[in-house]
């Protein structure tokens, strides 16, 4: 993205760089286990906050790490104004991402049922990784004070929206698997 406007994913990534700063691999983390929330490639997460630091959104500046030297982004006032504006706006619905649901549209293609189901069979994997994931998330709550309130608002999503996903495929399986005895 080489414009100049702030997209939702900007946001985003403005959000976590947050009071304190991250480094790319403390976004990276974050993205990972908020994937629930927000998807894209991992390449992404280190793109946009150079290009929101060259815009002025953010500050880089380089800290020593383990091995070699790691950039730290921290907000600027603009990088906070901006902020601050956005979250004033109305939300948008959520825009869902789903393969799952895409195979179904396409289900009348496959050789049967089975295929279909079997296709689905890697989703419980993801969910389960997500619970574990969620996990680690409220681990670290009380970590960040001032946002500990609104993570766990937000694990709470996360664990609503996994046991829907889960909910949801235990029925995809019942009515596929009722359909393939039939």
């Amino acid at each position: 993205m080489s414009s100049t406007k702030l997209s939702p994913f900007s946001f985003c990534i403005l959000a976590l760089v947050g009071r304190d700063g991250a480094g790319p691999h403390d976004i990276v983390r974050m993205m990972r286990e908020g994937r629930v929330f927000w998807t894209t490639s991992e390449s992404h997460f280190y793109a946009e906050p150079k290009r929101l630091a060259k815009l002025g959104y953010l500050a880089a500046e380089k800290q020593p790490g383990q091995t070699r030297e790691r950039t730290h982004y921290t907000l600027t006032d603009q990088g906070r104004e901006a902020l601050r504006a956005w979250l004033a706006e109305p939300c948008a619905m959520p825009r869902i991402q789903n393969e799952a649901a895409l195979k179904l549209i396409g289900a009348d293609f496959a050789d049967s049922d089975e295929t279909v189901l079997a296709s689905l069979a890697g989703l419980r994997a993801e969910i389960d990784q997500g619970y574990a994931d969620l996990v680690e998330m409220e681990a670290r709550v009380e970590q960040i004070p001032h946002r500990a309130r609104y993570l766990r608002l937000l694990n709470e999503l996360a664990r609503r929206t996994y046991d829907m996903q889960r909910e949801w495929l235990d029925h995809v399986e019942a009515e596929l698997g009722s359909a393939e005895r039939s």
